[in-house]
Protein backbone atom coordinates (compact mmCIF):
# COMPACT_ATOMS: atom_id res chain seq x y z
CA UNK A 1 0.00 0.00 0.00
CA UNK A 2 2.90 2.30 0.84
CA UNK A 3 4.78 1.46 -2.02
CA UNK A 4 1.84 1.66 -4.55
CA UNK A 5 0.99 5.46 -2.68
CA UNK A 6 5.07 6.68 -2.52
CA UNK A 7 5.13 5.68 -6.57
CA UNK A 8 1.73 7.26 -6.80
CA UNK A 9 3.06 10.38 -5.41
CA UNK A 10 6.50 10.26 -7.49
CA UNK A 11 4.97 9.85 -10.64
CA UNK A 12 2.56 12.67 -9.99
CA UNK A 13 5.13 14.92 -9.14
CA UNK A 14 7.48 13.73 -11.89
CA UNK A 15 4.51 14.53 -14.43
CA UNK A 16 2.91 17.61 -12.97
CA UNK A 17 5.48 19.10 -10.41
CA UNK A 18 2.52 20.32 -7.96
CA UNK A 19 1.25 17.82 -4.95
CA UNK A 20 -0.93 18.29 -2.15
CA UNK A 21 1.24 18.21 1.16
CA UNK A 22 -1.72 17.52 3.65
CA UNK A 23 -0.16 18.64 7.54
CA UNK A 24 -2.39 17.00 10.25
CA UNK A 25 -3.41 19.40 13.56
CA UNK A 26 -2.05 17.31 15.59
CA UNK A 27 1.48 17.79 13.58
CA UNK A 28 1.36 21.12 14.81
CA UNK A 29 0.19 20.48 18.27
CA UNK A 30 3.36 18.70 18.85
CA UNK A 31 5.84 20.22 17.18
CA UNK A 32 4.58 23.28 19.18
CA UNK A 33 4.98 20.87 22.45
CA UNK A 34 8.21 19.91 21.35
CA UNK A 35 10.07 22.91 20.13
CA UNK A 36 8.18 25.81 22.95
CA UNK A 37 7.03 23.36 26.04
CA UNK A 38 9.53 21.10 26.59
CA UNK A 39 10.54 21.93 29.88
CA UNK A 40 10.15 20.50 32.80
CA UNK A 41 6.55 19.15 33.38
CA UNK A 42 5.57 20.71 29.65
CA UNK A 43 6.02 24.15 30.85
CA UNK A 44 7.26 27.15 29.25
CA UNK A 45 8.72 29.94 32.06
CA UNK A 46 8.00 33.80 30.80
CA UNK A 47 9.38 35.04 33.86
CA UNK A 48 11.04 32.81 36.63
CA UNK A 49 11.51 28.76 36.99
CA UNK A 50 10.08 25.75 38.88
CA UNK A 51 12.36 26.84 41.74
CA UNK A 52 11.57 30.24 42.36
CA UNK A 53 8.37 31.67 44.54
CA UNK A 54 7.16 34.21 42.13
CA UNK A 55 6.94 32.95 38.32
CA UNK A 56 5.14 33.22 35.32
CA UNK A 57 4.53 29.98 33.03
CA UNK A 58 2.40 28.52 29.91
CA UNK A 59 1.38 25.31 29.68
CA UNK A 60 -1.18 22.47 27.93
CA UNK A 61 -0.93 24.98 24.44
CA UNK A 62 -3.98 23.32 22.39
CA UNK A 63 -4.82 23.83 18.71
CA UNK A 64 -8.14 24.37 16.72
CA UNK A 65 -8.64 25.28 13.22
CA UNK A 66 -11.44 28.12 13.17
CA UNK A 67 -11.88 29.95 9.42
CA UNK A 68 -8.43 30.45 7.67
CA UNK A 69 -7.02 30.85 11.27
CA UNK A 70 -5.18 28.67 13.13
CA UNK A 71 -5.97 28.93 16.84
CA UNK A 72 -3.42 28.47 20.13
CA UNK A 73 -5.28 28.51 23.74
CA UNK A 74 -2.66 28.14 26.08
CA UNK A 75 -3.38 28.17 30.18
CA UNK A 76 -1.07 30.58 31.93
CA UNK A 77 -0.48 30.60 35.63
CA UNK A 78 1.55 33.16 37.85
CA UNK A 79 2.55 34.44 41.22
CA UNK A 80 3.06 37.39 41.06
CA UNK A 81 4.80 39.93 43.69
CA UNK A 82 7.72 40.08 45.98
CA UNK A 83 9.32 36.65 46.84
CA UNK A 84 9.77 36.10 50.64
CA UNK A 85 12.09 33.62 51.32
CA UNK A 86 10.08 30.19 49.68
CA UNK A 87 6.73 32.33 49.02
CA UNK A 88 5.43 34.93 46.78
CA UNK A 89 3.51 37.91 48.47
CA UNK A 90 1.17 39.35 45.63
CA UNK A 91 -1.51 37.91 43.58
CA UNK A 92 -1.68 34.01 41.62
CA UNK A 93 -4.01 33.94 38.68
CA UNK A 94 -4.68 31.36 36.15
CA UNK A 95 -5.91 32.31 33.16
CA UNK A 96 -6.34 30.54 29.48
CA UNK A 97 -5.35 33.02 26.41
CA UNK A 98 -5.64 33.08 22.72
CA UNK A 99 -4.16 34.01 19.72
CA UNK A 100 -5.02 33.03 16.08
CA UNK A 101 -2.23 32.79 13.68
CA UNK A 102 -2.57 32.80 9.60
CA UNK A 103 -0.24 30.58 7.92
CA UNK A 104 1.83 30.95 4.96
CA UNK A 105 4.85 29.12 3.32
CA UNK A 106 8.04 30.47 2.25
CA UNK A 107 10.80 28.06 0.47
CA UNK A 108 10.31 25.14 2.32
CA UNK A 109 8.73 25.95 5.14
CA UNK A 110 5.39 26.16 6.55
CA UNK A 111 4.94 29.27 9.06
CA UNK A 112 2.69 31.27 10.80
CA UNK A 113 2.07 34.98 11.28
CA UNK A 114 -0.08 37.80 11.79
CA UNK A 115 -1.18 36.57 14.99
CA UNK A 116 -3.82 38.60 16.71
CA UNK A 117 -4.44 38.17 20.59
CA UNK A 118 -8.19 37.04 20.64
CA UNK A 119 -8.37 36.63 24.36
CA UNK A 120 -6.20 37.93 27.16
CA UNK A 121 -6.60 38.87 30.47
CA UNK A 122 -7.49 42.43 32.30
CA UNK A 123 -4.20 42.28 34.09
CA UNK A 124 -1.57 44.66 33.01
CA UNK A 125 1.54 43.12 34.47
CA UNK A 126 0.64 39.38 33.46
CA UNK A 127 -0.36 41.03 29.74
CA UNK A 128 3.75 42.33 29.81
CA UNK A 129 5.04 38.82 29.68
CA UNK A 130 2.02 37.09 27.84
CA UNK A 131 1.40 39.71 24.44
CA UNK A 132 5.29 39.13 23.12
CA UNK A 133 5.20 35.11 24.09
CA UNK A 134 1.57 34.91 22.04
CA UNK A 135 2.41 37.39 18.84
CA UNK A 136 6.44 36.49 18.62
CA UNK A 137 7.46 33.30 20.38
CA UNK A 138 4.74 31.05 20.04
CA UNK A 139 4.31 31.62 16.15
CA UNK A 140 7.45 31.16 15.40
CA UNK A 141 7.88 27.65 17.21
CA UNK A 142 5.52 26.47 15.37
CA UNK A 143 7.31 26.52 12.01
CA UNK A 144 8.19 23.75 10.06
CA UNK A 145 10.24 22.62 7.54
CA UNK A 146 7.98 20.36 5.28
CA UNK A 147 11.09 19.37 2.52
CA UNK A 148 12.87 17.92 6.11
CA UNK A 149 9.26 16.13 7.00
CA UNK A 150 8.77 14.55 3.56
CA UNK A 151 12.61 13.28 3.45
CA UNK A 152 12.46 11.52 6.98
CA UNK A 153 9.38 9.74 5.82
CA UNK A 154 11.00 8.35 2.24
CA UNK A 155 14.66 7.86 4.30
CA UNK A 156 13.84 3.91 4.91
CA UNK A 157 12.08 3.85 1.53
CA UNK A 158 14.50 1.06 -0.37
CA UNK A 159 13.85 -1.08 2.67
CA UNK A 160 10.01 -0.66 2.71
CA UNK A 161 9.19 -0.99 -1.36
CA UNK A 162 12.35 -2.31 -2.47
CA UNK A 163 13.11 1.71 -4.62
CA UNK A 164 14.88 4.57 -3.45
CA UNK A 165 12.52 7.56 -3.33
CA UNK A 166 14.20 10.63 -2.67
CA UNK A 167 13.19 14.55 -2.73
CA UNK A 168 15.49 16.58 -4.67
CA UNK A 169 13.38 20.24 -4.38
CA UNK A 170 10.40 21.18 -2.71
CA UNK A 171 8.79 24.87 -2.81
CA UNK A 172 5.52 25.60 -0.78
CA UNK A 173 3.39 27.97 -3.04
CA UNK A 174 -0.29 28.19 -0.68
CA UNK A 175 -2.08 26.51 2.01
CA UNK A 176 -4.80 26.28 3.62
CA UNK A 177 -7.12 24.72 6.07
CA UNK A 178 -9.53 22.29 5.44
CA UNK A 179 -10.53 20.32 8.63
CA UNK A 180 -8.13 19.24 10.67
CA UNK A 181 -5.60 19.21 8.09
CA UNK A 182 -3.71 22.41 7.09
CA UNK A 183 -3.68 21.71 2.98
CA UNK A 184 -0.32 23.21 1.82
CA UNK A 185 0.41 23.01 -2.24
CA UNK A 186 3.89 22.56 -3.51
CA UNK A 187 5.83 21.60 -6.32
CA UNK A 188 8.64 19.29 -6.05
CA UNK A 189 11.10 17.16 -7.80
CA UNK A 190 11.16 13.29 -6.46
CA UNK A 191 13.16 10.74 -8.07
CA UNK A 192 12.57 7.22 -7.92
CA UNK A 193 15.72 4.74 -8.47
Amino acid sequence: MLAGSLLLLASAVASSGAVELKVNRDVLQRTLKQQLFSGPNGRYYLKGTAQTPCYIYADDAQLSFTEDRVVVVIKAHAKMGKAWGNSCLGISLNTTPEVSLAPFGEGETIGFRDARLDKIVDQKELNFFLTPFLSHQLPSSMKLNAADLLRKALADSTATTGFKVSLQKLVVHSMHLLGDDLVVDVDGDITVK
